[in-house]
């Protein structure tokens, strides 16, 4: 079976994430999709890149889908999201993704 690459997979679960929080208008639920993403792809860096830079992907991870938040009301929220995704899936490629 193929694997998704974890640049897929992180900008799936900051996208899905948002997603679920707003058509079923319950945060946590589209935290769960943003974690559940997050570990798996956690993982995948770790295997493809060693901990230290999964540590690094991660907090990357996390602080896109913090500062997605004040993005939004300043670029709204679509464009917000949709940029931390890509930047988090950049990074994703360029320090694991191309090694795995």
């Amino acid at each position: 079976m193929a694997r998704i690459p974890a640049a897929a997979v992180a900008a799936s679960g900051l996208i899905g994430g948002y997603t679920t929080a707003r058509l079923t208008k319950k945060r946590p639920l589209g935290g769960v999709v943003l974690a559940a993403a997050g570990a798996v792809a956690a993982r995948q860096w770790r295997e493809a890149a060693g901990a230290k830079t999964a540590a690094a992907l991660t907090t990357a991870y996390v602080a896109g889908f913090a500062g997605s938040h004040p993005l939004a009301k300043k670029v709204g929220a679509w464009p917000a999201v949709l940029g931390v995704a890509g930047g988090v899936a950049a990074a994703s490629w360029a320090l694991a993704d191309r090694r795995a």
